[in-house]
């Protein structure tokens, strides 16, 4: 039994902010920000929450997939920046659709986060536990930036984007691969609470994303070749073979980096990180959902989909359409 990919959805919230109107705020421009990472505007959550746009992506997902909220077994969602810090982000999703019959958690593995809950939905397929899986990647990253430092807060937005994954005997996922490296995890940080309990006070404030940029970069351009080259191999299949490449959108020069490595053209690695900029977890689903959308991808197109970022975390799945 293989998991399918049968609908996908997303959603963005409705404030977009160009890099000319953060140059209104910061010592940056938008030659600046365009120049070293393709982003030229992001989507900033305002009224919006986690929920209600992984709520609308969802919703999405199952209209495609046609399936009924109450026909799904479980619930996954991938983020670091749930609303709450209990109940889950999988457990409001499934007081927002009704879906009584499933059971929900999240899962956090940063901007890996939407490959890692996939390949545990096919997980849970294949060993026949479940047939009708959500699968949802969401963020609203702005609420942990610092909004002073040019060298970060430009780089990220905010949105949710969701994939119904349904057991299927012929089609869906071939091969997956995930990798961790917490011995660099400190290239890409975000602190939790200081303790803070009767033995010991703690008045340190709230932190923010830190990021070393060189050290993400480095690490990007090596592993996401590997392990994309290791994927598409065990599925007996050739990187000709794909029809579409379908990134996690850190920056453009990493997406062309792994173009060259693989000797893939650019043609085949689609882009959104010109509107939307960095959505982490939430990252790889929008942007499938919006080549979905467009009508780019066909019925038995081979399709490799793939994550990286804090952890160090890295994932790769290669399916059929």
């Amino acid at each position: 039994m293989r998991s399918r990919i049968c609908g996908t959805g997303s959603a963005l919230p409705q404030l977009k902010v160009t890099n000319d109107d953060l140059s209104k705020r910061m010592d940056t421009s938008d030659e600046w920000i365009k120049s070293r990472t393709g982003i030229a505007s992001r989507h900033l959550a305002v009224e919006e929450t986690l929920t209600s746009l992984a709520a609308q992506a969802a919703k999405q997902a199952l209209k495609e997939a046609d399936v009924e909220p109450n026909e799904l077994d479980l619930i996954l969602s991938a983020t670091l920046s749930a609303d709450k810090l209990l109940p889950s982000l999988s457990c409001e999703l499934q007081r927002e659709l009704s879906a009584v019959n499933a059971a929900a958690f999240d899962i956090n593995a940063a901007c890996s986060g939407f490959l890692f809950a996939l390949q545990t939905a096919d997980a849970y397929i294949q060993c026949g536990r479940y047939r009708n899986i959500l699968v949802v990647g969401g963020e609203i990253l702005s609420r942990v930036m610092d909004w002073e430092d040019r060298s970060t807060c430009v780089l990220f937005g905010d949105g949710a984007g969701a994939a119904v994954v349904c057991a299927d005997a012929l089609h869906g996922i071939l091969e997956s691969v995930q990798g961790s490296d917490g011995a660099r995890g400190d290239a890409l940080c975000c602190e939790n609470r200081k303790n803070n309990n009767p033995y010991v006070t703690n008045d340190v404030g709230l932190s923010y994303v830190s990021m070393n940029g060189q050290e993400v970069y480095k690490f990007a351009v090596r592993t996401v070749p590997e392990a994309i080259r290791t994927v598409v191999g065990r599925a007996g299949l050739s990187m000709e073979e794909i029809d579409l490449f379908v990134l996690h959108q850190a920056n453009r020069r990493i997406l062309e980096s792994v173009s060259k490595r693989l000797g893939v053209p650019m043609e085949k690695f689609p882009t959104n990180l010109e509107h939307c900029g960095n959505i982490s977890a939430g990252s790889v689903p929008i942007l499938l959902d919006f080549v979905n959308r467009q009508g780019r991808i066909k019925k038995g197109d081979r399709i490799v989909l793939a994550g990286f970022g804090a952890g160090l975390s890295w994932g790769a799945t290669v399916l059929t359409w």
